[in-house]
């Protein structure tokens, strides 16, 4: 069986940075007494700024191969260089994951992945700081390439230069969403922990990221979180998470209730057929875009107008009030069909500066 298909969800929970033998100990013990099929914490921290607590390296492997002999718990530590590998499978490391930070540099990862080769233990692979779909699916199969049998995705929010309201890392659930439409076989794992960065809102995310089909969460837990030498703020007590976890609900994929799939059914097909309408209007709007095109030509206009742009914006936004939608939502929308419209435009544009030049 895969190792990260032993529960639904998949939970993995321990401290951000293994601190003494005592702490980890402690937290061993209680997350053994609850449903934690893996304890991870911090061996190697990779801080922005010198001087910050940078892990404990081969000590801490120490504590966590006494806490899994102890306690019976399979353990994960964060590798970001081949030695750290090494090392920690010294120490009988049962799963590696690979930070943010490593996985945005391709070289570094396939450093990683070479140094796997042969090695049978699962990875866990968690989104680049940037937004880039790409470059995630990209590490994740460069260690299947080098012979990794199981490999997991961690979706754990994207970074920008200023944080979104609300978040440590702007979660951006359609890039791990995408990841799944792409792999759907791929274990995907929610690290609520450093989407919010507050221990308050890790239950909502940690439900939000079930109800998406997330097969798992990453929760980091601390005996005594405030007094955390590393991201104190994200972490719960064991005591928390054990009632964080209690209180989720988790959804099937697929059901037996075959009036609600009958229900479900008749729904699909009106949206199906309320589709192909939207499509087949946004053809026939940019058909539109291309004869405003040969108009501007004729007349010698710029493709993009700022004024006319912000007139769709406001007039768009309050169609869509009418109907309970986001204003963002819609200019979000709009933003897609402008451009494409504009592309169109400048096509014609273009066209017709090829002729003024001799070269058709």
């Amino acid at each position: 069986m895969s190792f990260f298909k032993k529960a639904k969800p998949f939970i993995i929970a321990g401290p951000c940075s293994a601190e003494t033998r005592e702490q980890v100990m402690t937290t061993a013990q209680a997350l053994s007494a609850i449903s934690v099929n893996l304890f991870r914490a911090g061996v190697w921290k990779p801080r922005t700024r010198p001087g910050s607590f940078e892990g404990n390296g081969e000590q801490a492997l120490q504590w966590l191969a006494e806490a899994k002999a102890t306690y019976n718990i399979p353990i994960s530590v964060e590798v970001a260089e081949p030695a750290h590998i090494d090392l920690a499978l010294k120490y009988g490391a049962d799963v590696f994951w690979i930070g943010a930070r490593t996985t945005v540099n391709p070289f570094q990862v396939q450093h990683l992945a070479d140094a796997l080769k042969g090695v049978n233990i699962p990875v866990m692979v968690k989104n680049p700081v940037n937004a880039d779909v790409d470059l995630w699916q990209g590490a994740i199969e460069r260690f299947e390439v080098s012979g990794t049998r199981e490999v997991a995705a961690i979706h754990r929010g994207f970074s920008g230069y200023t944080s979104a309201v609300g978040y440590r890392n702007q979660p951006n659930w359609p890039i791990p969403i995408e990841l799944k439409r792409r792999r759907p076989e791929l274990t995907l794992i929610c690290d609520p922990s450093h989407i919010t960065g507050n221990r308050n809102r890790i239950a909502e995310i940690a439900q939000k990221a079930l109800d998406m089909h997330f097969d798992g969460l990453m929760i980091e837990t601390h005996p005594d979180p405030d007094n955390a030498w590393t991201d104190a703020a994200q972490q719960v007590t064991p005591a928390a998470l054990k009632l964080i976890l209690q209180s989720l609900i988790v959804r099937e994929e697929f059901t037996d209730d075959m009036s609600g799939l009958v229900q479900l059914e008749y729904l699909r097909q009106l949206m199906d057929s309320l589709d192909a309408e939207i499509i087949d209007l946004i053809g026939k709007r940019m058909e539109l875009s291309e004869k405003m095109g040969i108009i501007k030509r004729e007349c010698n206009l710029t493709a993009y107008q700022p004024g006319r742009w912000r007139e769709i914006v406001d007039t768009r936004a309050e169609r869509a009030a009418l109907h309970q939608l986001p204003k963002d939502f819609i200019v979000e929308v709009y933003e897609k069909i402008h451009h494409e419209s504009i592309r169109r435009q400048l096509a014609v544009l273009e066209q017709n500066n090829k002729v003024l030049k001799g070269d058709e």
